[in-house]
């Protein structure tokens, strides 16, 4: 039933314009995130070009000759030819960038004429599937931990969580050799529990993503337990105790998310570096991933190859981090809200 007012219309009339002005702020949120999503998309795209536009200017103008930098060691009149006929040396600088830019972007890195192999053939396939899959079990394994570990501790006084920090800040300035060498000595050599090189599937994969992982998750619990402290000391925090929600509730129910934010932006960071970090926990361990084979370029001066390590990283970085930005969107309401 529709009341009628003495001096104009029904008041129900005004809801066609609330649903118009509902309509048209869920418009320009969808307009805003699109904004947001293609500039993160178009810096990505920027970053790579640079990335291999630097790469290629590395060749030209380092000192030397760009033949004999590409060869190392291997240089003869034959494969001096091919290496200018292969890059096309002999040609305008322009032509040779734009050759390289879609090579490149085509996937293919060019030829490693001190292993005489292709560099895909060299780096991707087994070697990255090694080292991407050591890499997502230290990401999985140190955000649970340090979640975890936040958690249990945020909040708290005493003993433990001065015992939690200590370990923490003792993890975090450990150099990833040593303590691969630690957890090799204590559970392969005195413990003989987990195997260092041999065995299959996730066993072989403890020690080294243990050895990336702790020091990540030592970083990470600090960031995520100073979030929760913060949160905790919020009013709508304040309210939910005075509601009657359990101290563990809060912190994990709302408090947590919160914390998140500083987290998803430190793991992006980590995330895009870890390929350094595998350099030396795969020389450790004897696994063969892309950093045993970025040690085996740098020791034979094989630039092609290294150059393909390098836009790789750069690939890796970019990717991770635009996809954390674009996650900030589930993450933060406020900013979808702006």
């Amino acid at each position: 039933m529709t009341v009628q007012s003495s001096t104009g219309p029904a008041v129900g009339r005004g809801h066609p314009e609330e649903e118009a002005g509902a309509r048209g702020r869920r418009l320009e949120r969808q307009r805003f995130v699109a904004r947001y999503v293609a500039g993160k998309l178009a810096s990505a795209v920027f970053v790579l070009w640079a990335a291999v536009t630097l790469s290629f200017l590395s060749i030209h103008f380092a000192p030397g000759d760009p033949v004999t930098l590409l060869m190392g060691e291997v240089a003869t009149p034959e494969l001096r030819a091919a290496v200018e006929r292969d890059w096309g040396l002999d040609r305008p600088l322009l032509d040779q960038y734009v050759d390289y830019l879609g090579n490149v972007v085509q996937g293919n890195f060019g030829f490693s004429y001190a292993q005489n192999a292709p560099v895909n053939d060299i780096l991707f396939g087994p070697r990255l599937a090694a080292s991407a899959e050591l890499t997502a079990f230290a990401v999985v394994t140190a955000l649970l931990l340090s979640i975890v570990i936040a958690v249990a501790t945020a909040g708290r006084k005493g003993i433990v969580a001065g015992a939690s920090q200590l370990t923490e800040l003792v993890f975090a300035s450990m150099p990833s050799f040593w303590l691969g060498i630690v957890l090799i000595t204590i559970f392969a050599f005195n413990l003989g529990w987990l195997p260092v090189t041999a065995g299959s599937g996730f066993r072989k994969l403890i020690l080294p993503g243990l050895t990336l992982a702790l020091p990540l998750a030592a970083v990470l619990s600090q960031v995520i337990r100073e979030g929760i402290e913060r949160s905790l000391e919020q009013p709508y925090s304040v309210t939910a105790r005075a509601r009657g929600i359990g101290f563990t509730r809060l912190k994990y129910a709302h408090a947590l998310r919160h914390s998140l934010l500083p987290a998803m932006t430190l793991s992006g960071w980590a995330v895009g570096g870890m390929l350094t970090g595998t350099v030396v926990v795969e020389q450790v361990f004897g696994r063969t991933g892309i950093g045993q084979a970025t040690v085996v370029a740098v020791t034979l001066q094989d630039i092609p190859v290294v150059l393909a390590v390098a836009l790789l990283s750069a690939v890796i970085y970019v990717a991770v981090n635009t996809l954390v930005d674009i996650l900030y969107l589930w993450a933060d309401p406020r900013l979808r809200a702006r």
